[in-house]
């Protein structure tokens, strides 16, 4: 499935091909306070429809994830960052998704603040 999604003044814009089938809520000290249920994709799955510099990027602790969110208005629509095996990753955020309702989904805890 084709899903579409952005930031809350559209200057972001993605669309990532696959299926959710549930997602995780971390408890790190950057996801709690977004508080976002996350879905993971590989990155080749994804495409930004928007230019780069509309993002700007955070990093953190080991500066493993980069946490990107909107120049303007300020929302995070994705993250990426590498999976156990090293193969390059993109964690969506759920609540950005254009027709999709995260509560249809299972959504399994993450300790991420204990990493």
């Amino acid at each position: 499935m084709l899903y579409k999604g952005s930031c809350h003044c559209g200057n972001v814009k993605y669309e990532v091909e696959g299926e959710i089938k549930g997602a995780i809520m971390c408890n790190c000290s950057i996801c709690r306070r977004k508080g976002t249920p996350l879905a993971f994709f590989p990155r080749t799955s994804m495409k930004l429809l928007t230019p780069e510099d509309a993002l700007a990027t955070y990093t953190f602790n080991k500066h493993v994830i980069k946490h990107h969110f909107c120049k303007t208005c300020g929302i995070h629509p994705f993250g990426e960052g590498t999976d156990p095996k090293g193969n390059a990753t993109v964690a969506i955020s759920l609540n950005c998704l254009e027709d999709f309702d995260p509560a249809s989904v299972p959504v399994q805890q993450y300790d991420g603040r204990s990493l």
